[in-house]
């Protein structure tokens, strides 16, 4: 590489990073490019150097988040209590056993309706998942195309952020210990929803 283009690399990361700091939320590749002249693939690269720098630092206290198109810093994991403790009026409530519940549902189902929620979960579901939709920690995915067409609810980049996950593929599997039955009750009453 070339002095030339190597202090081309060190500017646009500087300016990827002054951004993304600034930002203080998720930013998306293609407006990063866009910002700075380039092409998204040139942003995507820089970006992947970037994250694993951050991660063979382990003295840095932030970390980068590639989330699907979209980019964030963020403080790692490890100092998460001393950063609430100077945000403490900023450190989010925690979820009730019943929204976790919800959003142990839509993780694993999503995109899925009320009524599939419910069905698993044996109660009324229709307040937690308002209670979600407020938060930002679940969205509207659409509706399904059946008659009533119910609205499909998905987890939301939010949701990433708050449990510490790039991907929806980073969730720990299901517990081996569910039963075949229960298993083949979830399956159907996926395909119920479907139907539904």
């Amino acid at each position: 590489m070339s002095e030339a283009n190597e202090k081309n690399v060190t500017k646009l990361t500087a300016a990827i990073e002054a951004i993304l700091s600034a930002a203080g939320d998720s930013v998306h590749m293609l407006k990063i490019a866009e910002v700075l002249g380039e092409e998204k693939q040139t942003v995507e690269s820089l970006l992947a150097v970037m994250k694993e720098k951050y991660e063979e630092d382990e003295e840095r206290g932030v970390r980068l988040l590639l989330l699907d198109d979209k980019a964030q810093l963020c403080s790692k994991p490890a100092y998460g209590e001393k950063v609430l403790a100077v945000l403490e009026q900023r450190k989010s409530p925690s979820l009730s056993p019943s929204a976790l519940e919800v959003l142990s549902v839509v993780a694993y189902r999503q995109p899925v309706t009320r009524g599939v929620i419910e069905q698993i979960r044996g109660v009324d579901s229709a307040y937690t998942l308002t209670n979600l939709l407020e938060k930002g920690i679940l969205e509207e995915s659409g509706r399904l195309d059946v008659p009533g067409r119910p609205i499909l609810y998905r987890t939301s980049e939010a949701f990433l952020r708050i449990f510490g996950l790039s991907s929806l593929r980073d969730l720990p599997p299901l517990p081996e210990e569910m039963s075949d039955a229960q298993l083949t009750m979830l399956e159907g009453l996926e395909e119920a929803g479907a139907e539904a």
